[in-house]
């Protein structure tokens, strides 16, 4: 048996010393989160608001989307603006505007330049000065600033309102009729905006940078690029040159020439295996991959649309039911629980398959059973979510039943432990056919590592308890991106490879040893950087510079294993030609090497353009963001998803043989469709926006005069096409599929090929 222990001994340290930095700079997050002040005072004393009143203001905001309508510190949605970067430059220029007339008693566009900057740099001394008494917790306002606030908040409850002055603002921003209908609770929810618009213009106690570590740019108080961010935006880069350097070097030198390919079986080994009783009941999860995924499509459409026509869907009012908030959330969390589903899939079919080809007892039970969990999760959480927005669900139910507000886990805690609970089970069925295999005599590296990778999806997902509703919104991010990176581009990163491995290795067309000692040699080059890496979404959240540091350090080490993936496409694409009979799985393949060619695009450029502190302190809240997740969540684990589907159903329909038309048009317009809504649309957007925001401001970037210019409205109906061209992609993805489940053998007969053909001659 080969010696794997200094590979193992490699990705344990590296998991030791990574979950280590996480936890520690943690720790830092809970330590030095800005305060909320137990009270907000004015200079003659009344009493603006308090602790209670700012969390009641941020339960309100999640209550009717939060993150799906507009975002908070740069994080949510990006049609409306982001309310921290808004209310800062609108109670900015309302200070001035005030002074203006308090001082020279004229409006402050009549003031001369002298006249200006001496009240700029006045609001830059009362701004950035932090007036927070830390010993009584109170915060201290003048009188001039709670005017200012004062006036802030009534454009904000007037445009969560239905005020009919403000009726085409909140068309431009996606924004249904009455957003938020209790008076009371806009009031709060201001409150909350305010605060966090004072986090980010306040200056952290004995630093010179503001508690988000001086974002979002703002030119009036002189919110720019810290030093720390520029230093550490170029450490970032020069890492990542000597990572890639590293990796070519060890990749010419270091690996192994001394084994031969196996030589390949004349019959596909997993064809050889008759289908046990719970690989055959995995026919209605495709369906439910594909269902979804079909949902999701669709509302992706739907919801880009709602960027151009705010309120409706071609003349038809559709906002009043269904909201760009609402659709956004179901376009994602469906995205989210159809690629989960294609995982859990695979694993649950490679099961029997570890296990020797058969089923543990009651194996087929607990399949279905996990698979109407899965069900009612999906279908109440997705209710719950358009009650809460509607605003029909009570305010106390919200978080649980209804909306959590926070995107990618948007649906409500109820349904969140669900979910766990349904992965935790899919877990307990993967354990009892792998821990017989591992009892079993010869070389468990690989089945070792894709249990640890099992365990760790099982696991990882219940981070996302460790915030309540009323939790501190830096506190609640740093959970939140557990799961929206570490769990999802980290773990099911490993199993995809240990699964892909195990399987090419089952199939004999991959000696065990090179697919073990890959698959340990990636997963330690995705820890490496991927764990501690999570600090790059925390940069601007409340946190510190070292947290900031270790982000863009090892941010950049996440792109690194990512230059050998053209390697990866040609060798599973290679593996088509190593027997005749690959032939059948050729479209699964094809699937897997568009996930190694976006791997490189999507996670790794797109990705890295959005990682070092400076690009990220212009861009982050922008559209190179949604450019970056469409090309790594659909272009990674979406084609993964529907890879393993397209597989499964191969086995499941032994009979069945795929359309090659069918498959080429949903193949290629698929990656084709990704293409043009990426590169004619989202990124050309997100890059206009990035000058914006580095000439004017964030606020300037994300206002309604600049989003609504002919120029972007433009860009955004151009994006159609890419999105029609999707569309039929997946519909035709989807129709292979329920073809397969359900008229295999009407699918039309092979391409002979000339071995056949000769041999008819």
């Amino acid at each position: 048996m080969a010696d794997y222990r200094k590979l193992w001994w490699i990705l344990i340290a590296i998991l030791a010393i990574t979950f280590t930095l996480l936890g520690y700079f943690g720790r830092e997050v809970y330590r030095e989160a800005p305060p909320i002040p137990d009270q907000v005072v004015s200079a003659t004393g009344d009493l603006l608001m308090t602790e209670e009143s700012i969390l009641d203001g941020q339960t309100a905001w999640q209550s009717m989307g939060g993150m799906q309508v507009g975002s908070i510190w740069g994080h949510g949605a990006y049609q409306a603006p982001d309310w921290t970067a808004d209310w800062l430059h609108r109670e900015l220029e309302t200070w001035l505007e005030i002074a203006a007339q308090e001082e020279f008693g004229q409006t402050w566009h009549s003031l001369s330049g002298q006249q200006q900057n001496a009240l700029q740099y006045d609001l830059k001394i009362e701004y950035r000065n932090n007036t927070y008494d830390d010993a009584t917790g109170t915060l201290h306002l003048s009188d001039r600033r709670t005017r200012a606030i004062a006036e802030t908040a009534d454009y904000y409850s007037r445009l969560f309102s239905d005020a009919p002055e403000l009726q085409s603002t909140r068309a431009s921003y996606a924004m249904k009729e009455n957003t938020l209908p209790s008076p009371e609770r806009r009031q709060q929810m201001t409150e909350f905006f305010f605060w966090t618009a004072w986090a980010a213009a306040t200056e952290r106690p004995g630093s010179n940078v503001t508690y988000t570590n001086n974002w979002p740019h703002e030119p009036l108080i002189d919110n720019k690029p810290s030093g720390e961010n520029v230093v550490w935006s170029v450490i970032s880069v020069i890492l990542l040159i000597a990572g890639v350097g590293g990796l070519i070097w060890a990749w010419a030198f270091l690996r192994k020439h001394d084994e031969d390919e196996p030589a390949a079986p004349l019959k596909d080994p997993i064809s050889a295996l008759t289908l046990t009783p719970s690989q055959r009941a995995l026919g209605k999860y495709l369906l439910l991959v594909v269902g979804l995924f079909t949902f999701q499509v669709m509302l992706g459409g739907f919801t880009a649309h709602y960027t151009v026509e705010g309120q409706g869907f071609y003349g038809i009012n559709t906002s009043e039911w269904f909201p760009y908030s609402l659709v956004r959330t179901w376009h994602i969390q469906a995205a989210l629980f159809w690629i989960a589903t294609g995982f859990l899939a695979a694993g649950l079919f490679l099961a029997p398959i570890i296990n020797g080809g058969k089923d543990p007892k009651f194996q087929k039970l607990g399949v279905d059973v996990l698979f109407w969990a899965l069900v009612v999760v999906v279908g109440g959480s997705f209710i719950g979510n358009f009650l809460a927005i509607a605003q029909i669900m009570p305010p106390h139910l919200s978080f649980w039943l209804g909306h959590q507000g926070y995107e990618f886990v948007d649906l409500g805690r109820l349904w969140q432990i669900g979910k766990f609970l349904g992965i935790v089970f899919w877990l307990v069925l993967m354990l009892r056919g792998i821990v017989p295999a591992l009892r079993q005599p010869g070389d468990k590296n690989l089945l070792a590592l894709l249990t640890a990778s099992v365990v760790a999806i099982g696991l990882f997902y219940g981070a996302g308890f460790f915030y309540g509703e009323r939790t501190h919104i830096s506190i609640m991010e740093y959970w939140r991106w557990w799961i929206v990176h570490l769990w999802v581009e980290g773990f099911f990163e490993v199993f995809a490879t240990a699964a892909l491995a195990f399987i090419f290795c089952s199939m004999g067309l991959v000696s065990r040893t090179i697919a073990t000692s890959a698959s340990l040699a990636s997963a330690s080059l995705f820890m490496l950087g991927g764990v501690p890496g999570t600090f790059h979404h925390l940069y601007f959240s409340g946190t510190t510079t070292p947290v900031m540091a270790v982000g863009a350090t090892f941010s950049a080490l996440e792109v690194v294993p990512l230059v050998v993936l053209g390697y990866e496409a040609w060798e599973n694409w290679r593996l088509k030609t190593r027997a005749p009979w690959m032939e059948n799985i050729r479209w699964p393949l094809m699937f897997f090497v568009a996930v190694a060619f976006w791997n490189m695009l999507g996670a790794g450029v797109l990705g890295f353009m959005i990682n070092p502190p400076i690009a990220l302190y212009y861009i982050q809240g922008l559209n190179t963001t949604p450019t970056h997740a469409h090309a790594a969540l659909f272009g990674v684990y979406g084609f993964l998803a529907l890879g393993f589907t397209l597989l499964i159903l191969r086995y499941i329909r032994p009979s069945i043989v795929f359309d090659e038309r069918l498959m080429k048009i949903s193949f290629w317009w698929l990656n084709i469709g990704l293409v043009l809504m990426l590169f004619t649309s989202l990124l050309p957007i997100g890059i206009i926006q990035f000058l914006a925001s580095a000439s004017e401001g964030l606020w300037y970037a994300r206002s309604e005069a600049f989003l609504q210019s002919d120029v972007l409205q433009t860009l955004r109906w151009i994006r159609t096409i890419g999105d029609v061209v999707f569309i039929v992609g997946a519909l035709g993805v989807t129709w292979q599929v329920v073809k397969g489940i359900f008229f295999p053998n009407l699918e039309p007969a092979p391409y002979p090929d000339d071995e056949v053909i000769s041999e008819r001659a």
